[in-house]
């Protein structure tokens, strides 16, 4: 058992101002609301108080309901800034990715992209991230797992329903990283609990983390079609394609087809099979055969990071491998922490980070003794129980596969739309995973028509890309009208 985290007060607050932003569509009035739900368990027990943005635009009478959304980043122990104002807010920041931003001061302002044009949205900070706390005498490990974690965001969406009487608009839930495995267990708990969802938007997917275990092969052959545009973008590429998206097709099959065949047999392999598959291999991902040879075939994301531009005494991105750094020389053989120790995150952390320090203070007029914790992941991961008590499992796996709440969520709700995004530079959670293990729900054909795929040029945040946001906005907009087409019920 863990000690207590540390106390809030038992209390809500809300903040709340008035702005205007005037998108393509038209001038859109909304209000934003800064403050905290008290989650507390059945026994009326404060369990954790949680902080949230929620932006709802005005609604003249006689108009449909809009759509509400939750929000909320990954991790385990990740606050929901990123999704906000360097994503889909009505306020946000712009970055030179895939290049570092200079330092401040930073630019800010209305936001053209902002999913506020098709829907409310409330932002989630999970207990112990940002400005939400842990309540009481609660300890870590009621609340920092995956299932308890699923409990909490159940508890904190349910009580702002009935703070704000929202239970008959549209639902959707949209998670990114960890906030994909969190989304997909927690549709599936709130659907049981008597409310159905609209749609789900997983960004950055991960469903099976079963798969990254030692000895498994499931993992590199997810990662070799991002390995392959890895290559081709920093012109290591030795593949004849004519495009990215011919490039893909190629490389999902390799990886399905040979290298699948070749990392099954081990070392019963015929060694002419194994100089063919170690050839092409090398020819994706830009590295020499006798290293993938000595390796056996087993290259993992942290190995290939260093390898491809090894001669340059540069390391690419974890999160979006367009990104570089100097690595030629380190002090210190200790690990860092993932969440920090990459090109891509520091080249947009900090510009995040300041203009929405300010954006809640300077525009929304919320102030508060407390730090925010925008990462805090080195504190809570290695807290986090990973049991998972799936549906149709009779005891918790110590290691989860949502995609069984996912199918079941699919299953109990045949009218739930789910849309699958990601970045083809993303190593963290490489996009040919998604399409794994959605294939591995076994759907009806109906139900499989309710999932969508849309991958894009970028990285593990596809959003802070200028060119992908525009085309993220018009993808989700299609989403969020074909997931709300249709005439309730009439009397």
């Amino acid at each position: 058992m863990t000690e207590p985290e540390s106390s809030s007060p038992l209390s809500e607050e809300a903040v709340t101002s008035r702005h205007t932003i005037a998108l393509t569509s038209g001038t859109l009035d909304y209000t934003a609301t800064a403050g905290t739900v008290l989650v507390r368990d059945d026994d009326d027990t404060a369990l954790a108080s949680m902080f949230y943005l929620a932006y709802v635009a005005d609604r003249s009478a006689g108009a449909p309901r809009r759509p509400i959304t939750f929000l909320f980043n990954g991790g385990p122990g990740s606050a929901s800034l990123w999704l906000n104002i360097g994503g889909f807010g009505p306020h946000r920041a712009p970055t030179a990715t895939p290049t570092a931003t200079a330092p401040a001061p930073y630019t800010v302002g209305d936001n053209p992209h902002t999913l506020l044009a098709d829907s409310d949205l409330v932002f989630l900070d999970a207990p112990g991230t940002g400005y939400s706390r842990l309540a009481g005498d609660t300890r870590g490990d009621r609340v920092w797992g995956v299932d308890q974690d699923a409990d909490v965001f159940a508890r904190a969406i349910t009580r702002y329903l009935s703070i704000t009487n929202n239970w008959n608009a549209p639902r959707f839930l949209f998670g990114e990283s960890y906030g994909t495995t969190r989304a997909s267990a927690l549709v599936h708990r709130l659907q049981n609990q008597g409310l159905d969802f609209n749609g789900v938007v997983l960004l950055s997917t991960m469903l099976n983390w079963a798969e990254n275990n030692l000895g498994l092969d499931q993992e590199h052959i997810n990662l070799l079609p991002s390995f392959a545009a890895t290559a081709r973008y920093h012109g290591r590429s030795r593949v004849e394609a004519g495009s990215l998206e011919d490039l893909l097709a190629q490389a999902r099959a390799f990886a399905q087809g040979p290298y699948a065949h070749a990392l099954q047999q081990g070392d019963r392999i015929d060694p002419d099979e194994e100089r063919v598959v170690a050839e092409r291999f090398a020819d994706f991902t830009g590295l020499e055969t006798d290293d993938v040879l000595s390796h056996h075939f087993r290259i993992g994301m942290e190995p290939f990071r260093y390898a491809l531009m090894k001669q340059e005494g540069r390391v690419i991105g974890r999160f979006d491998t367009r990104f570089t750094a100097e690595h030629q020389y380190v002090v210190g053989t200790g690990s860092h922490d993932p969440a920090t120790d990459d090109a891509a995150t520091a080249g947009v952390n900090s510009a995040h980070l300041s203009t929405f320090r300010e954006h809640v203070a300077v525009d929304l007029g919320y102030t508060t003794e407390l730090h925010y914790r925008h990462l805090y992941n080195m504190h809570i991961e290695p807290r986090w129980d990973w049991h998972h008590k799936a549906p149709g499992i009779d005891g918790p796996t110590p290691i989860p596969d949502v995609s069984l709440d996912l199918s079941a969520a699919l299953r109990r709700n045949p009218n739930l739309k789910v849309a699958v995004m990601g970045g083809v530079y993303d190593l963290a959670t490489p996009f040919f995973g998604a399409e794994v293990d959605i294939a591995k729900l076994y759907l009806a054909p109906r139900l499989r028509e309710n999932v969508r795929f849309r991958f894009y040029e970028s990285g593990h945040m596809t959003f802070v890309d200028e060119q992908v946001v525009a085309r993220m906005a018009r993808d989700l907009h299609d989403f969020y009208t074909d997931a709300t087409d249709h005439t309730p019920v009439q009397v």
